[in-house]
């Protein structure tokens, strides 16, 4: 096991990242403000990754990630404020020849091969990843001489991923690494992002899978309306809300569920309610009390996904570097 995480009792336990020792940032944004017509999509927002790290950018639709991402990449500049890439600017030659990008829309040409595609892209770089390696770790053995038209959308986003590692990056971006893929494609994907931050690549990941970010994250940066709200370790933004999530289905109205015992947030996923508490038993017996027909009823610890739901809904501000530490 990398140094990611080790295995103890069939758990897997994160080392201390190598964030911790002293490096410059990679990629970063220094008070970056960007509009979309009347709208702010981001509002000074500060941000950076260094070495041997993975920064996992979570929130909600149109919270600014994809702005975010576009800013480090060089497809777009920053109205005020700074985008930086290995010290300069995004859109230098240089700077881009040793990133990667895998973005959630991009198109491949139909008629190519996987491994004519592959090969292509190696062209691009001055010291690229040997294909054969690259075609591994991107899990296409056996798919080389399809044609790129003739793939799955899973399939597909493991010919991007080989495209994004084909270079050998410093930086990584991942944009929704995973849509489309199935269980066994993304492991091997989180294996291959892991051996990317074990040589010291910094990585940038966007993901609706919270069980992606917490699996691959040193840090979690949670962002809403432009700004950063929370910033930490997947440990410390969890320890942000109430310890307990019950989850159910019942016809008690939001008004009605806040004001059970204990409740500290409400939310609902289609027609299913979550409750945060910190006291399970109080929480329970009122609401069972107050509706008979409660069903579909599950209690479990606060995941990442419930911390992140609360801090949006919340509007929360983002703690210090020196409080995290703490």
């Amino acid at each position: 096991m990398d140094r990611v995480g080790r295995r103890h009792g069939g758990f897997t336990t994160r080392e201390p990242p190598m964030s911790s020792r002293p490096s410059e940032p990679i990629a970063m944004l220094r008070q970056a403000v960007k509009r979309r017509g009347a709208a702010l999509a981001l509002n000074g927002l500060d941000l950076d990754i260094r070495p041997g790290q993975c920064v996992a950018l979570l929130g909600p639709n149109g919270a600014g990630k994809s702005t975010s991402v576009a800013l480090l990449t060089g497809r777009l500049r920053p109205d005020a404020g700074t985008a930086s890439l290995f010290g300069g600017d995004p859109r230098d030659v240089a700077a881009r020849g040793r990133m990667g990008v895998m973005l959630q829309e991009a198109g491949l040409p139909r008629t190519l091969t996987v491994r004519e595609q592959v090969e292509l892209f190696r062209g691009y770089y001055r010291q690229p990843r040997p294909l054969d390696e690259t075609l591994r770790l991107a899990g296409l053995e056996g798919l080389e001489r399809r044609r790129c038209g003739a793939l799955s959308g899973g399939q597909q986003r493991r010919v991007q991923f080989a495209l994004a590692i084909a270079g050998r990056p410093d930086f990584l971006v991942l944009d929704e690494p995973t849509t489309g893929m199935d269980i066994d494609a993304r492991r091997g994907l989180w294996i291959a992002v892991r051996a990317e931050i074990a040589r010291g690549a910094a990585v940038l990941l966007t993901t609706h899978h919270l069980d992606e970010a917490e699996a691959l994250a040193d840090r979690i940066v949670v962002i809403d309306h432009g700004q950063v709200i929370a910033d930490g370790t997947p440990e410390a933004i969890k320890s942000r809300v109430s310890g307990v999530a019950i989850r159910c289905r019942t016809r008690l109205s939001d008004a009605e569920l806040s004001n059970l015992a204990r409740v500290t947030g409400v939310s609902r996923d289609g027609g299913r309610v979550m409750l945060l508490t910190p006291s399970a038993p109080a929480t329970l017996r009122e609401l069972l009390a107050r509706d008979e027909t409660v069903d579909d009823l599950t209690v479990a610890g606060a995941s990442l996904e419930d911390a992140v739901t609360r801090l949006v809904q919340a509007g929360a501000p983002a703690p210090t570097r020196q409080a995290e530490a703490a």
